[in-house]
């Protein structure tokens, strides 16, 4: 398990790498990892090819036993088969829990900075966007309670929560989460919650608790969205899951599917049974890694007098400031030193920027070497 090699992916069609093709620029964006995946997973996706035959496939018994499994090992969660809804992807399930919850003309809600699926999917399902941004105190990206009572409408019926946060990387707490959780039994509001990170966890000791098991009675409003795609660098596979307590709910989710999502891709089933079946040493080995790549980042940015960092307590990505590069659109700037980042504007916040740091530490190196002269 080498997290220190370089792996060519440009002869792939990598999204991430293709972006820069024929270009000096490192490509630090797309949030997917430049390592190999378990070898555990490559191992069950060569004998399952090996078989040779790749028709219609269900949800295998054996990955639901080994999701449930892994979910209440790590998660302490119990999780009936019944909640389960798989997907072809967790992009897919923020976009049909804004079409199942509610009705055209009603209202979703949703922190910025966020991941921008979460601000496009609203209106892509005919739904009012509403953002509160996130505001920072003593050093950490917080939500103001009151701003966010303030936003909601009689119309809100859904809240889409990134849980770790995406671009912060906040870890919420538990008296974060049920804050959060009365707000939305007061307003009957249904919570989405993207829990695609929970696993990449950098605070040592930190333990997930998914916002469904905070209480068991508001647990039936809520849909909680997991895939294996980042923790274990399957993202291309495409295989994730909304569990969903509530029947009604499911059921309207369900239908919501209909004629817009495909069925799971055979190797993505298996590729997630692999995942949520092994060892747990190659995933440690990544943590280390990240840890190793994430303190190489915040020694670097102590030293920026233009440049700010929130240091990430899960996740692989780095929320920089930027604001005094550029205030609007520091990207281009980035991209002439040679990195290329995402850019803050798609999250909902001009002047940031986000930093892929999954990826060896030698590579990471250079972009920062590159990026000297704007520190």
């Amino acid at each position: 398990m080498r997290f220190d090699t370089p792996i060519d992916r440009l002869p792939t069609a990598s999204q991430k790498w293709a972006k820069y093709a024929n270009r000096d620029i490192l490509p630090m964006w797309v949030a997917d990892m430049d390592f190999h995946s378990p070898p555990s997973i490559i191992a069950a996706l060569q004998e399952r090819v090996a078989h040779g035959v790749f028709g219609y496939t269900d949800p295998p018994a054996s990955l639901v036993e080994a999701f449930t499994g892994y979910a209440s090992r790590v998660y302490r969660w119990d999780i009936d088969p019944a909640w389960l809804v798989w997907l072809p992807g967790l992009v897919q399930g923020l976009n049909i829990a804004c079409r199942a919850v509610g009705s055209p003309g009603d209202a979703v809600l949703t922190f910025t900075p966020v991941y921008p699926k979460f601000l496009y999917a609203p209106p892509l399902g005919e739904r009012e966007l509403i953002t509160v941004p996130l505001e920072q105190r003593d050093g950490e990206w917080r939500w103001d309670k009151a701003a966010l009572e303030a936003a909601i409408t009689p119309a809100t019926r859904l809240l889409l929560l990134c849980h770790p946060h995406n671009p912060v990387g906040r870890i919420w707490r538990n008296d974060e989460l049920r804050e959060l959780l009365d707000i939305a039994r007061q307003h009957d509001l249904v919570v989405c919650s993207d829990e695609v990170h929970c696993d990449l966890l950098l605070e040592p000791g930190a333990t997930h608790t998914p916002f469904a098991l905070l209480d068991s009675d508001f647990a039936r409003q809520t849909i909680t969205l997991l895939a294996p795609s980042k923790t274990w660098n399957i993202a291309g596979l495409g295989c994730a899951v909304a569990v969903i307590p509530d029947a009604a709910l499911r059921a309207r989710f369900r239908h919501a599917t209909l004629g817009l999502t495909p069925s799971v891709n055979l190797l993505g089933y298996t590729a997630a049974e692999a995942a949520y079946r092994d060892d747990g040493a190659w995933h440690a080995a990544l943590l280390a890694t990240l840890r190793t790549n994430r303190q190489l980042l915040q020694d670097w940015f102590a030293g920026s007098s233009r440049l700010k960092l929130t240091v990430p307590q899960a996740t692989y990505l780095a929320w920089i400031d930027a604001r005094a590069i550029d205030a609007e659109n520091p990207l281009p700037i980035f991209e002439d030193h040679g990195v290329g980042l995402s850019d803050g504007r798609d999250f909902g916040t001009p002047g940031f920027l986000r930093l892929n740091f999954g990826c060896p530490t030698a590579l990471l190196e250079q972009a920062l070497q590159r990026l000297e002269p704007l520190r």
